[in-house]
Parts: C-alpha cells; sequence; structure tokens
C-alpha cells in the first residue's frame, strides 16, 4: 500500500467527508457514558471506524445520577 504524497492525491483515493453516509446499522445503539469520559471517547472512536453517525438521539446528555471522587480537604 502506497502512501499518498499530498491531500489531494488522498481526496482521489479515498474521497473526501462530502461524500460521507453515516451507516445507522451495524449495533448503532446509545450510550450511557457521560461526554469526556474515557467510555465515551472510546463509544465515539468505534462508530467512526464503523462509519456510523457520531450521536445517538438518545446518547446520555447531563450528569444527573452520577457520584464523582470526593477528595477531602487537608
Amino acid at each position: 500500500m502506497s502512501q499518498c504524497k499530498n491531500v489531494f492525491e488522498a481526496i482521489l483515493r479515498y474521497g473526501h467527508d462530502e461524500d460521507f453516509v453515516p451507516n445507522v446499522e451495524n449495533g448503532f445503539s446509545a450510550t450511557d457514558a457521560p461526554a469526556g469520559s474515557s467510555e465515551k471517547i472510546e463509544v465515539l472512536r468505534k462508530r467512526v471506524e464503523l462509519g456510523q453517525p457520531l450521536w445517538h438521539n438518545t446518547d446520555r446528555v447531563d450528569y444527573s445520577g452520577l457520584t464523582g471522587a470526593i477528595r477531602p480537604r487537608e
């Protein structure tokens, strides 16, 4: 597999994002992982790899019901 010499060659070979049509099949489901968490980032990474949309209509949108680590004052 040869490397592309520039961005124009890459577009000719692989296309560009204007041609992208997300695939909502293949297990595209919502996640309850909070924004910014390593779990949410992993879900987004997998969605990109599978050609799925980044956002699901019922993904978690807030932090309600979560508890964080509490550090005692010194």
